[in-house]
């Protein structure tokens, strides 16, 4: 990350040299090598000064299964029937913040609990449920009245699928879930997480989902007419492959 100067940036480059090596020097290591994603998933960066280029380099010692999803929302049902089973009401809309298993999101947590005041007034059948996660305790987190605090909420996927918006962390796996369900979504990267920043955010572009917004620059008033701008917008993501999984089997079958 540009933060770690140029130190960071050398010893970066120095450890990709290596694996880049590895691969290059003996290629009778590996049986398969398989991209989660597709061509155009690859960010157009190279590998650090003096390497190649990612979309250069990367086509040419892996097979691309497509994204692989955990289980495709296409197979949840219709999403009505999907919120009816989860006891949502058809007269309200729901917002879901998750920021995962780690403790690293209260302070985002915080910050959109903040913006909740200026979004309720706005929207008053708005109904926000907060999926702390194992280890942020929900008392620490002096939730206003009329936001659901949960520390766990079983079969997340569903509830995200089942949302009308979710607020979350730059991860890849939650950010393409909702993708993959045409949720709309506000995600913040985590600052310094290079995954995040660059990987993820060139994929969710490429899919035309979620807005990308800067923790460091959210006040609770731009968080709350971002989220009031994504409920107004009709989501019109590109579809998320529901065959990668297959394709990856395929490929791993032909070692047996």
């Amino acid at each position: 990350m540009p933060a770690g100067g140029e130190h960071e940036a050398f010893l970066t480059s120095d450890y990709n040299a290596e694996m880049i090596g590895h691969v290059e020097n003996h290629p009778a290591v590996r049986d398969r090598a398989i991209f989660v994603g597709s061509p155009a998933d690859i960010v157009p960066l190279s590998f650090g000064r003096d390497l190649p280029t990612m979309r250069d380099w990367i086509p040419k010692h892996f097979d691309f299964a497509g994204y692989v999803v955990g289980e495709h929302p296409h197979t949840f049902g219709s999403r009505a029937e999907l919120r009816h089973r989860l006891g949502y009401g058809t007269d309200e809309r729901i917002c879901i913040v998750a920021v995962g298993g780690s403790g690293v999101g209260a302070h985002l947590i915080k910050r959109i609990l903040q913006s909740w005041p200026l979004v309720q007034a706005r929207l008053p059948e708005l109904r926000m449920i907060v999926v702390a996660g194992p280890r942020i305790d929900p008392r620490s987190l002096n939730a206003p009245a009329g936001v659901e605090v949960r520390a766990f909420v079983p079969d997340l996927d569903r509830h995200l699928a089942a949302c009308d918006l979710a607020l979350v962390q730059g991860g890849l796996t939650t950010c393409m879930e909702l993708a993959a369900a045409g949720t709309p979504f506000l995600y913040f990267p985590l600052k310094n997480h290079f995954e995040q920043n660059f990987h993820v955010a060139h994929r969710l572009d490429r899919y035309g989902a979620g807005i990308r917004m800067e923790f460091a620059t959210s006040t609770p008033d731009t968080i709350a007419d971002a989220m009031v701008t994504a409920l107004k917008r009709p989501a019109q993501f590109k579809a998320v492959e529901a065959d990668g999984a297959e394709r990856a089997a395929r490929m791993l079958s032909d070692l047996i």
